[in-house]
């Protein structure tokens, strides 16, 4: 398979390297009124709140000034017969169902992050985690459903660093949501197709996206949220999905704004096999051969931890069908047929130093490495190598690092900011510059403003790490989780005592760099993203003439 126009999985890769290789009746995604059953009270104070969801009661545990309900289901455990199905509906419960431990998270290999603490998996996975303030029903409070990272592969809705306890204490509703990755999420195969109505295999992992959102509408009331003030958010992968929700029809009407970090699917990936639902499909196949099942009745037979062996051979990312991703985001953004909805986004300044780099480049093998992974040839790439110097030994270094930022995150983010500033006036476009103080003894040591580093920061979540943190690092924290909660109570990410954060208007100025001071500028490198732009759209051309 050819190399992805851009490079975007999460954690450890060589330099432009690749994705990984890539309906029955559904929740009830759609429906926007909350049901009788689940109608909020009165005020909820208690010392362990129970609150009624659609299928039965929960109970939460309260935390200081904040109530967490863990492992809410939103959907029945894709096991058995539902392995490689949409999700379907939680069967009702009886009697009240304690919600203070957080689920396994889904069937994965690794982790999402260095340093991160392998999750507990399982197959039985689909939950989802609620960070709420004092339930009132006469204020409900905007909602932030966060999406993990991890490159479809990998992550987790519990990982302590997105708690949602410090934004939930600024008056917002926080809901970190799960969702299948790798093979169990994105598995495409010919009968798998046939099972479906819609006769499509895969997304799997975007469907359980869906879900959770469709849950958030018709539950949320009793948790204290607002249905009407839904904020979608995502780091990395995470970032990418938020790009996909909003283009997906499936997604419309379960979100009002949005929020991505450092990821974005903005490129003509269609161009590329393995993102098209037939060579998904080949894909499967020849996973399914490698585990000597002759079909899927086969492999649903097989123990999960069987599964990951030769995952290698499946796709495990988000492909076009005809059915959740009907049409490639980058023609919908193109053609400016994406969700109208404001739009916070950005990304890091140097967010490939989080990647594993060959500290030697030659610089007479630049050129072939960028072409030998992109799946194009030399000449067609000219216009966009030129622009990264690698005359030098030292040159070609810096510029791998620069192309592997650019390819993975800033094109996407800077893209889709002129993309949505087209659409809506509230876009706020912003860029990571802080170095954090990671110790040489961390996974992070000589990182910078690298991938990740801005999320302790959103989060507000500085105590999580014993580092030698300053009053720069906690201004700088509790400036971030203000703008991002004000974005997601108003639009607007701008408050008191705040650095004004001017809208982007897609002139490429008005960034506002997160640092210390905060301040704000112009998009850098901009010469760079315009030849990866032309490098993209010569290469769609041609993909069309040729189809």
């Amino acid at each position: 398979m050819n190399g992805k126009l851009s490079i975007r999985m999460q954690g450890p890769t060589r330099p432009f390297s690749r994705l990984g290789s890539a309906s029955q009746w559904m929740l009830l995604v759609v429906g926007l009124a909350t049901l009788g059953s689940a109608q909020p009270g009165r005020t909820i104070a208690a010392e362990n709140p129970v609150v009624e969801t659609e299928s039965g009661s929960v109970q939460g545990m309260r935390v200081g000034a904040v109530t967490v309900f863990k492992g809410v289901p939103f959907a029945a455990p894709p096991v058995g017969e539902l392995r490689w199905r949409a999700p379907r509906q939680v069967d009702h419960w009886n009697g009240v169902k304690t919600a203070t431990s957080f689920a396994p998270a889904c069937m994965q290999k690794g982790v999402s992050m260095p340093g991160e603490v392998p999750p507990t998996i399982s197959e039985d996975c689909l939950y989802l985690n609620i960070w709420t303030p004092v339930i009132d029903s006469k204020e409900p409070r905007a909602v932030l459903v966060w999406i993990y990272g991890g490159g479809f592969t990998n992550g987790s809705a519990s990982m302590p660093l997105y708690w949602g306890d410090q934004l939930a204490k600024r008056g917002i509703v926080v809901v970190t949501i799960a969702y299948r990755v790798g093979l169990f999420g994105f598995l495409a195969h010919p009968d798998l197709t046939l099972e479906t109505e819609h006769h499509v295999s895969g997304n799997y992992g975007l469907l359980d996206q869906i879900a959770a959102l469709g849950w958030v509408q018709r539950n949320i009331r009793s948790f204290g949220g607002d249905p009407r003030r839904v904020t979608i958010g995502g780091q990395s992968a995470g970032a990418m999905a938020v790009s996909i929700l909003m283009t997906s029809p499936l997604a419309h009407g379960l979100f009002a704004r949005a929020i991505a970090e450092s990821g974005g699917f903005l490129e003509p990936v269609y161009i590329v096999p393995g993102y098209t639902m037939a060579s998904a499909e080949t894909q499967g196949e020849t996973y399914a051969r490698a585990l000597g099942a002759t079909d899927v009745k086969s492999l649903r037979k097989l123990p999960a931890e069987k599964l990951l062996e030769n995952d290698h051979l499946a796709v495990k990312h988000p492909i076009i069908d005809s059915y959740v991703l009907p049409i490639a985001p980058y023609e919908v953004f193109a053609a400016k047929k994406q969700e109208n909805v404001p739009l916070l986004l950005g990304s890091n300044e140097d967010e490939a130093r989080a990647f594993d780099i060959p500290k030697d480049i030659a610089p007479r093998e630049f050129d072939a490495e960028v072409a030998r992974h992109l799946g194009f040839p030399v000449s067609f790439l000219q216009i966009f190598t030129s622009e990264y110097p690698h005359d030098t030994a030292a040159n070609a270094r810096q510029s791998a690092l620069d192309l592997e930022t650019d390819l993975r995150f800033r094109w996407d983010m800077w893209t889709w900011a002129n993309h949505q500033a087209h659409l809506n006036d509230h876009v706020y476009y912003y860029l990571f510059r802080h170095h954090p103080p990671f110790p040489e003894t961390s996974p992070y040591a000589g990182w910078g403003p690298s991938h990740f580093a801005e999320l302790w920061y959103i989060f507000d979540h500085l105590n999580q790490a014993p580092w030698s943190w300053t009053a720069s690092d906690k201004g700088l924290a509790n400036a971030a989780a203000s703008y991002w909660v004000n974005f997601v109570k108003s639009a607007n990410p701008n408050g008191p005592g705040l650095a004004s954060w001017p809208r982007y208007r897609g002139d490429d100025r008005d960034v506002l760099y997160l640092d210390e001071p905060i301040a704000t500028g112009p998009v850098a490198n901009t010469s760079r993203l315009a030849a990866l732009t032309t490098t993209y759209v010569n290469a769609a051309s041609k993909f069309s003439q040729r189809h």
